[in-house]
């Protein structure tokens, strides 16, 4: 408790410039390598607005009776009557008081308005209505343009022309990914860390949570050891630390980051909003937490925002992997259990999933 408090004093000197030059660039260090420390100074940072705000409206309210206290109600209610030079007569008497207290009223209405637009999401984002499939407006799909790879077009017999990520959810070829990366498009193939493609079918689809799972059809087909990670049972928290493996170009991509915020867009509760640099071509790849457990699936950005990713949470992973036959699934990935990536450091995690990472190609 005491460290959060001499944390929390740490901050406001830091944004109020109350740090010697050393002591800045030393907390600015500390920024850059915890994020946890990052997000508590933005925190702080729109408090202190949120505050000074809040002080000015105030301020403008107190000037606003000030100029209203000025004007004689009850002379004015005695001496309005029907006649229009009456009315006239007592706007030019008053007009200055009036002018006052109406320039009062309406630049705290602009003060307000000014507070009430912060705390929303609105402007040039777009609601999803729950379909997170459609992902329009300022949210853009994160599927990528394939650039074909020539070392692949002896196995392929048209070039692809869309790209996305998916990701193994057992060991004999079922991979999740998201919808709108396969969604009314032509045949899909997957391709592993070791450039081999297989063809697949699409075997099950989730377009309201934006989730699909296609199925290996491919004889050349070789199962896979036991999965690595765990799906995550319960939900990750604002801070803590998440990266994702994807298919932004032909090698496997690591973005590394954190949670933001529990909501996704416009306050979506499927998603989780993450502070993560993804392109296209990383939709549908997997979102783990230190412990390598899978907390979501990546399947958007902001496009007017750098860093401001979503994620279907996990519970809608679990939903998807429920609706098929338990028998269909040889060792399938756990659920809510310890996972063989715990205690790993970073980079050996990344060595052990990368083969359960796959590119999806659609033709």
């Amino acid at each position: 408790m005491r460290n959060e408090i001499e944390l929390e004093a740490i901050i406001e000197d830091y944004l109020n410039g109350k740090l010697t030059a050393d002591e800045q660039k030393a907390f600015e260090q500390l920024r850059n390598n915890d994020p946890i420390v990052d997000h508590k100074v933005v925190a702080h940072k729109v408090f202190l607005e949120s505050m000074k705000q809040y002080a000015d409206v105030l301020l403008l309210k107190q000037q606003l009776d000030a100029a209203h206290d000025k004007i004689d109600v009850a002379a004015i209610s005695a001496k309005v009557g029907p006649h229009p030079s009456k009315i006239v007569r007592l706007f030019r008497n008053n007009k200055s008081a009036i002018a006052v207290a109406a320039s009062f009223l309406i630049l705290a209405m602009i003060m307000l308005y000014s507070i009430q637009s912060q705390t929303k999401q609105e402007g040039n984002m777009e609601l999803l209505a729950g379909k997170v499939s459609e992902l329009k407006g300022s949210q853009d799909n994160i599927i990528r343009t394939i650039n074909n790879n020539p070392r692949n077009r002896a196995t392929e017999s048209l070039p692809a022309k869309f790209g996305g990520t998916g990701f193994a959810i057992s060991s004999n070829g079922y991979i999740l990914t998201s919808y709108h990366v396969i969604n009314g498009k032509g045949s899909i193939s997957v391709q592993n860390s070791k450039g081999e493609i297989f063809k697949v079918v699409r075997y099950y689809t989730d377009p309201i949570n934006d989730i699909a799972i296609l199925k290996i059809s491919d004889a050349a087909f070789e199962n896979l050891g036991a999965l690595p990670y765990s799906i995550k049972k319960g939900s990750a928290g604002i801070g803590d630390a998440v990266y994702t493996l994807g298919y932004p170009k032909d090698d496997v991509v690591l973005g590394d980051g954190y949670v933001s915020s529990k909501t996704g867009l416009n306050g979506d509760t499927i998603a989780y909003q993450v502070a993560i640099p993804v392109n296209p071509g990383n939709s549908g790849g997997p979102l783990l937490d230190n412990s390598g457990n899978i907390v979501g699936v990546i399947n958007g950005k902001e496009s007017k925002t750098d860093g401001a990713a979503f994620a279907v949470k996990s519970k809608y992973i679990m939903e998807a992997l429920n609706a098929i036959p338990q028998d269909s699934l040889s060792r399938r990935v756990a659920y809510g259990k310890r996972s063989s990536l715990q205690g790993l450091k970073r980079n050996k995690q990344v060595q052990k999933i990368q083969d359960y990472v796959f590119m999806i190609k659609v033709y």
